[in-house]
């Protein structure tokens, strides 16, 4: 796990609340469609961003439940969600829910899947939790997609394949459908929520992706530090020259449970 730095942090602070990662949990807010009066699981909610949209959602007769391993996580959310007597925040992983079958109306991720290893298990715990019909939305990066200009291709090639490495699967969107299809359920769409920027903008994905990059090349060996900062350096010179070019797209499936 990264310790970051007083400055990552402050970027990383900055960027969640930032234009770019919030239209990135409007998409998912959006495909989850929640309704007052609903129960939602929010699985990996972190410091609890959408789990408080989607509080404000579902009403004082609803119910957000906010699942995540991280005891500082849940405690940010839980200061971020003060005065939301509607949502609880709990322990667990999606492997493990400590809720009973059939007891959300709906169910949501973002950038967790990614991360988990047995994709499958996962998938049939949180089946087993939700209400026949009820809604499951999974939104996860397919970094295929990640395209970002140097004029170092082979130093950024470097970066890239050490980024790779931080997550167990890189195309997690591609195999959901044929997961979810194969258990039964109906997977209703798929939308594709790409960022792109060629601007660095402060409070953007990008710089953000720049710190947290860097950070885990060094801090796993993957490349010195001089090589990752003089990869950091490149950027802001490229921005400030005007020829600066990023991308990634996550994909959002949407799924219904249809027993």
């Amino acid at each position: 796990m990264l310790s970051f730095d007083a400055e990552t942090t402050r970027v990383l602070d900055t960027a969640y609340v930032g234009a770019d990662l919030t239209r990135r949990r409007q998409a998912s807010f959006d495909a989850l469609a929640p309704r007052p009066g609903d129960t939602i699981l929010d699985i990996g909610c972190g410091n609890g961003l959408l789990t408080e949209e989607l509080a404000r959602a579902v009403g004082t007769t609803g119910k957000v439940i906010g699942i995540d391993p991280s005891e500082d996580m849940r405690a940010s959310a839980d200061k971020r969600c003060t005065g939301l007597d509607c949502v609880e925040l709990i322990a667990g992983t999606a492997h493990d829910l400590p809720l009973q079958d059939t007891s959300v109306d709906r169910a949501v991720s973002v950038q967790v899947f990614e991360y988990i290893d047995d994709i499958e298990s996962a998938l049939t715990e949180v089946l087993r939790v939700l209400k026949p019909g009820g809604r499951i939305v999974i939104s996860d990066i397919h970094f295929d997609t990640f395209t970002w200009f140097s004029d170092d291709p082979k130093r950024m090639d470097n970066m890239m394949a050490s980024w790779d490495q931080h997550c167990v699967h890189r195309d997690v969107s591609a195999k959901l459908s044929a997961l979810l299809a194969a258990k039964g359920h109906k997977v209703s769409d798929v939308h594709a929520h790409t960022m792109t920027d060629h601007v660095l903008k402060s409070d953007g994905l990008a710089v953000t992706m720049m710190h947290l990059m860097k950070a885990y090349a060094v801090a796993n060996r993957h490349v010195d530090a001089e090589t990752a900062e003089a990869w950091f350096d490149e950027q802001l010179n490229l921005a400030s020259e005007g020829r600066f070019f990023f991308s990634m797209t996550q994909f959002v499936v949407m799924a219904q449970k249809t027993g």
